[in-house]
């Protein structure tokens, strides 16, 4: 064999998983019919309202996305008005700046942080800092790739605080 492994990568167009053990490919399967449902009550007029109003409240994507299957039964926002939750928001000027999974790595680095300054001696935690800290650079080497971040955008433990505040 020439060393290369045959199974990479596990899924095309996705991020490797960082610093555990796992494979991890596991995820929920969207429903082949990408029509919308009979039963599906609500216009896509009226659930964009929702999104702004969600949003307004503060509310990332993803939790508005919950809120939208729970409360309002709406299964795949994609199918009812043809673009994603991100895309909507984005359009009207209402998507936060930094994008969401890494607002929460950043978020967490901060949370370890502060943990850090009363118990000094938690070496785990020095080190899970140290990993986190990782992919929060290389996530944010991804979204200046593709954009999402202005090219001088850095990611600075000091200001870090101030980003998720």
């Amino acid at each position: 064999s020439s060393g290369i492994n045959a199974e990479w990568p596990l899924r095309p167009g996705t991020m490797v998983r960082m610093h555990t053990p796992g494979k991890g490919i596991a995820q929920s399967a969207l429903p082949y019919k990408r029509s919308v449902p009979t039963w599906q009550k609500l216009t896509a007029d009226e659930v964009k309202d929702t999104i702004y109003k969600l949003s307004k409240k503060g509310l990332t994507p993803s939790q508005i996305g919950v809120i939208l299957r729970d409360s309002h039964g709406v299964n795949q926002i994609k199918h009812l008005t043809g673009t994603k939750i991100l895309r909507i928001l984005r359009a009207k000027g209402l998507a936060s700046k930094i994008p969401e999974d890494l607002y929460h790595l950043i978020k967490k680095a901060v949370a370890i942080r502060k943990h850090l300054e009363k118990n000094r001696q938690d070496k785990d935690s020095k080190y899970r800092l140290i990993l986190i800290e990782s992919r929060v650079h290389k996530l944010a080497r991804y979204y200046k790739t593709k954009s999402v971040l202005p090219p001088n955008w850095r990611y600075e433990s000091a200001t870090a605080s101030a980003l998720v505040a």
